[in-house]
């Protein structure tokens, strides 16, 4: 199976939610990676990231499918196959968080010892 099976898991016309992870933004945190929901937008933070936003959002919501959100990357995760899909649907865009947008992100928000809070 592909991730472009399974269409009620993906909407290709919803367009992201903003450029950052929605919860850090509110609360004024920062991320690694950036992950965007296949079925609503949500982008959220990735698993490497200190508050794993985007695993969060697919246990509160039941969407399995997501894209990654960070410039040149185009694979989808199936958390409900535990499978990634190296191709899908072209999705809404934009298609990753803005190219000046520093890794991690948000600028200013990122703690000098970043590295060493990660997993």
């Amino acid at each position: 199976m592909s991730a472009t099976e399974g269409t009620e898991a993906i909407d290709p016309a919803v367009p992201p939610s903003g450029t950052g992870c929605v919860e850090c933004e509110e609360a004024g945190g920062w991320w690694f990676h950036l992950r965007r929901c296949a079925r609503c937008g949500h982008i959220g933070c990735c698993d490497d990231s200190p508050e794993k936003h985007a695993t969060a959002h697919y246990h509160a919501t039941g969407h399995p499918v997501i894209r990654s959100f960070e410039p040149g990357e185009e694979w989808f995760w199936d958390y409900a196959k535990d499978e990634l899909y190296v191709s899908g649907p072209e999705l809404a865009p934009p298609a990753c968080h803005p190219a000046d947008q520093p890794v991690p992100g948000p600028a200013g928000r990122v703690p000098a010892n970043w590295a060493e809070t990660l997993r």
